[in-house]
């Protein structure tokens, strides 16, 4: 069985280490308030607001189905990881549940894959950040931007996961209010109702009369999967975060059963707007963005400084998430011997900061080689970890398969979240996500096919270093045996 991590209540020692000494384990420090908004703006990804365009003018107001299609894979997905985790909270999340279902060989993988995935996002989103507060105070020069907001988010996390907490629940409700108005304001405005507002534009009759509802063909609908699959990766976070909290299983089962409103309410309502509010094929989606395009046809003075200021906040959420997920992972797997010790090792406020340190520093370099080496270095990076998401999925509901009949054998009152319709759901999600990967080797409009075939190759790296150290292990723990025989026979 996959060991947890030693967990203290933030100012209370465990039963063996002493009280706020050296490596007392993580400590429950996430109140309840901290993880409803890291649930609730967990969903809500920087993509969201950035990429949506694309995906629209893909497929028109069908790119409704697509976010429903993929919306539908994630709540499954993360049902099953809701089930695993409400039985046995741990900061490794679904790499702790492969390693224990699957084998060491999967949790070392999917951990170290899932910890290059988000490493490589730090840079990314510094960037990002960095380029909207350039626009804003463009004294700081650019990089000088990313490395401000690097080492503030850092900073947070070495204090405390509470701290982390708090910083997340305030990135994350500036978003979620930001998103709930224009859902209502935008809603009302389609059906006239809005005070104030003309909009000549408006109505539900953008869903069909611009070519109808799939103007480009029912493959559009595939396409646009693509297009917005992996502005949904960080739905997972509340259950690594769950571990550090004073009710872990509570934690999991409320983010898990909440997550069917979360996606059906900011992801399709909001886009819904979006597509009744302007015609799929307007200019101003592309040139200006799909919310800023929105909001101006509302004659909301200021919008792109508004969605500006949004896109910043959702940043900086994924940037201080994504450096908490990524110390989370290397602390679990130090923890299992699949990285170094010293990642496995807490200060006296429960901060695993050689996790956090690592992290950031991969992070740093990742920036570094994004401005020096933009086409080639990090234009690999991206696109090597571009499919980790999709590999994430895959093996959650592999883990279940195994996990459940572990579960249902071994502790059978701890399935208090269960897999609807299991295993038949499981397989079908599976399923689906197999096609979509097979259906990305096709594209290579939107370097599909290359994303796929790079993460590949990475993970089949990774893969390859596992199976090699867990041959190394055996051989190791067999030497002892070969040294007794020679003293058995005499």
């Amino acid at each position: 069985m996959t060991s947890q991590p030693t967990l203290t209540k933030a100012g209370n020692g465990p039963e063996g280490p002493e009280p706020g000494g050296p490596d007392a384990g993580l400590q429950a420090g996430l109140k309840n308030r901290h993880l409803s908004m890291i649930a609730i703006g967990g969903v809500i990804g920087a993509g969201l607001f950035v990429g949506s365009s694309s995906g629209i003018a893909t497929a028109g107001p069908g790119i409704l189905l697509s976010y429903a299609l993929v919306g539908t894979m994630v709540v499954l997905v993360m049902r099953m990881l809701g089930e695993m985790s409400a039985a046995n909270p741990t900061s490794g999340s679904f790499s702790a549940h492969a390693d224990r279902a699957l084998g060491r060989w999967a949790g070392f993988s999917i951990g170290w894959l899932y910890w290059f995935f988000w490493v490589v996002v730090l840079a990314i989103e510094a960037t990002a950040g960095a380029v909207i507060l350039e626009s804003w105070i463009p004294a700081v020069p650019q990089w000088g931007w990313a490395l401000i907001v690097m080492i503030v988010l850092t900073a947070t996390n070495l204090v405390s996961v509470g701290s982390y907490g708090e910083f997340e629940f305030w990135f994350a409700g500036i978003k979620v209010v930001a998103i709930g108005a224009f859902i209502v304001i935008g809603g009302l405005a389609v059906f006239g109702v809005l005070p104030g507002v003309d909009s000549d534009s408006a109505g539900l009759g953008n869903l069909t009369d611009h070519g109808g509802f799939l103007p480009n063909g029912p493959g559009a609908i595939l396409t646009g999967i693509l297009l917005v699959v992996f502005s949904f990766m960080g739905s997972e976070i509340a259950t690594l975060a769950a571990g550090e909290s004073e009710n872990p299983q509570r934690a999991v089962t409320k983010s898990t059963n909440s997550i069917i409103w979360r996606i059906g309410v900011f992801y399709l309502g909001s886009i819904f707007v979006v597509v009744t509010l302007l015609p799929w094929d307007s200019e101003a989606i592309q040139k200006d963005g799909s919310y800023v395009a929105a909001l101006n046809s509302l004659g909301i003075p200021n919008a792109g400084e508004i969605m500006k200021f949004i896109v910043l906040t959702s940043v900086l959420s994924c940037l201080n998430s994504g450096l908490y997920t990524a110390s989370r992972m290397a602390f679990s797997l130090g923890q299992r011997g699949d990285a170094p010790k010293a990642f496995a090792r807490t200060t006296g406020r429960g901060v695993p900061r050689t996790a956090i340190l690592a992290s950031v520093a991969f992070g740093f370099v990742a920036v570094f080689f994004n401005y020096e080496f933009p086409d080639s270095v990090f234009l690999f990076l991206v696109n090597s970890s571009g499919a980790v998401a999709l590999f994430v999925w895959l093996v959650i509901c592999l883990s279940q398969l195994r996990m459940r009949k572990i579960i249902e054998r071994e502790t059978p009152e701890k399935l208090v979240v269960r897999m609807w319709l299991y295993p038949y759901l499981t397989y079908a999600t599976i399923a689906l996500i197999v096609f979509v990967l097979g259906y990305m080797l096709t594209d290579t409009e939107h370097d599909g096919r290359k994303t796929v075939l790079l993460s590949l190759l990475v993970a089949a790296v990774v893969v390859g270093i596992a199976l090699v150290l867990e041959k190394v292990r055996r051989g190791k723990a067999e030497l002892p045996e070969q040294r007794e025989a020679p003293d058995a026979k005499l």
